[in-house]
């Protein structure tokens, strides 16, 4: 894609405000921590892998109003601006994995000066962002692999470039596709509440040219039936040391309709986005947003007044349902609590 999501720019971040998509192409400009946290909080930068970008970015902005000297109370700022941070969203690991990240280079460097972890924590958050890049377009040439000229593909929520630095994971699998020549159809399931489907991953592949179709998220249960999906892709918002998989909410539901009808289901997500201090999915917290989100559509109330709601942001697919997890490494088979660990340990580089 050539536009970028988010960047590092004259001591500012800039983002695609993907809640004006697909109507508007707008950035914003964050100058401040609390801008950030409101960006992330609201969905104007969304997508594990971004979200990583964004939280390593945001160290870089609380770092122009620390002003102390002394390393120890640097540290401490640093973690304290580190947990606001985190506290922007719960579930993406990714956010927590590249705020950790950022810490441990403190850790690591106990006795440089202040203006040395300065510089320190700057390449970290450079190395984050090119990391992205780097390992969503070997997880493109992994999974794309998977895919046959005529294959008719369904995806879900947004995991393209906009939930990325540049690229994207499961939709960046499809990009590696197109690229290598391949001809297939993508069915985009508009994905309620937000509809990051329609809104987001309809735009990207049409920008791309790639053929798409968009369905309502209750269609695609008919598609399976009448034999017009051979395979699905869908990104993770957090992984399980097991497999279980977190990802926006309908992807359960995809998942338990693929395995009736036989057709493979694979999460497409980075090293970055496994949670190896999880044994299950069952400890995954799951953030449960404003109940507005269901009963306003495009800033006009569809529900009655006084309606309750439930709006979890995910749901847990269970590692049984899973067919494969393409990562920048290759692709992991079951048994997944066996071969995730086989697999990233006998990479390691």
């Amino acid at each position: 894609m050539a536009i970028p999501t988010i960047v590092w720019s004259q001591n500012h971040i800039r983002i695609i405000d993907q809640r004006k998509l697909p109507l508007q192409l707008k950035f914003v400009t964050c100058k401040n921590v609390s801008q950030l946290w409101r960006a992330i909080r609201t969905l104007a930068v969304r997508g594990a892998p971004a979200l990583g970008a964004a939280a390593a970015f945001g160290v870089l902005l609380g770092l122009k109003q620390i002003k102390t000297k002394e390393r120890k109370s640097f540290d401490a700022q640093i973690k304290k601006l580190c947990h606001y941070i985190g506290s922007s969203r719960p579930t993406a690991v990714n956010l927590f994995n590249a705020l950790d990240r950022m810490q441990c280079i403190l850790r690591d460097h106990p006795d440089a000066s202040v203006l040395k972890a300065r510089k320190l924590l700057f390449q970290e958050a450079m190395a984050i962002f090119e990391e992205d890049r780097w390992v969503c377009r070997q997880m493109g040439i992994h999974g794309a692999k998977l895919i046959k000229n005529g294959s008719r593909i369904l995806t879900i929520c947004n995991a393209g470039s906009l939930a990325t630095v540049d690229f994207g994971t499961a939709l960046g699998v499809m990009y590696s596709a197109k690229k290598a020549g391949k001809k297939f159809k993508v069915f985009a399931c508009e994905t309620r509440p937000l509809l990051q489907g329609a809104r987001l991953t309809a735009w990207e592949l049409t920008r791309e040219k790639v053929d798409t179709t968009l369905v309502c998220d209750s269609m695609a249960a008919s598609l399976m039936a009448q034999g017009q999906i051979d395979i699905i892709f869908a990104g993770a918002d957090r992984i399980a040391s097991n497999g279980d998989t977190a990802n926006k909410i309908g992807t359960y539901s995809l998942a338990v309709l693929a395995h009736y009808h036989r057709i493979p289901f694979y999460i497409v997500a980075p090293e970055m986005t496994f949670d190896k201090n999880i044994q299950s999915g069952k400890q995954i917290v799951i953030e449960q947003r404003d109940g507005k989100e269901i009963t306003f559509l495009a800033g006009k109330r569809i529900a009655p007044l006084g309606v309750k709601t439930y709006n979890p942001s995910f749901d847990v697919t269970p590692h049984r349902l899973i067919t494969g997890i393409v990562t920048e490494k290759g692709i992991i088979r079951p048994s997944f609590k066996k071969n995730i660990y086989k697999h990233f340990i006998g990479h390691d580089r």
